[in-house]
């Protein structure tokens, strides 16, 4: 039997919309998953939950090489070229003064942020179509054991018939 898709579970969706924002507007593009949880929910305990959420969404998130810092797959895109103190993109020219520690890459626009929630709400829309084209043969069952019922309650009204 195949994996139930995570899409599927309650509430997915909605973390899946808020790690996206958290994840693609921060000023920081990676963290690890309790810094993350910290800043979705303000929760720091919740880093089991978000972790989830990152491992099971691939095509939104990553996990790094040292595997406990995730980002967004859009910022990976992206050169390294954002001071995170300043909070804008530097240019060549000034990146051999800066530590690699303070640079980053930039946070995506208001519209690219939309665009990944659309597409998030598009699988979502879509897994709930899987399930239920997934469940064709629950009517064909219900009818066809009607069908028995009621051929079950024909054969006794015509043997009571047949009874002295």
């Amino acid at each position: 039997m195949a994996a139930r898709n995570p899409y599927l579970k309650p509430s997915r969706l909605g973390d899946v919309i808020a790690a996206i924002t958290a994840l693609g507007s921060h000023a920081v593009f990676r963290l690890e998953a309790g810094g993350w949880a910290d800043r979705i929910s303000g929760s720091p305990e919740s880093a089991q939950h978000w972790e989830a959420v990152f491992r099971e969404h691939p095509e939104f998130f990553r996990v790094g090489g040292d595997g406990i810092h995730f980002s967004l797959v859009w910022r990976r895109q992206f050169p390294r070229i954002y001071d995170i103190e300043l909070g804008a993109e530097i240019g060549a020219d000034k990146l051999g003064g800066i530590s690699r520690d303070q640079l980053g890459r930039r946070p995506l626009s208001p519209s690219e942020i939309t665009a990944l929630i659309g597409v998030a709400i598009d699988l979502h829309e879509r897994a709930l179509a899987q399930e239920k084209a997934s469940k064709w043969w629950i009517p064909v069952a219900t009818s066809f054991l009607a069908f028995v019922g009621a051929l079950i309650g024909a054969l006794i009204v015509s043997a009571r018939r047949q009874m002295p």
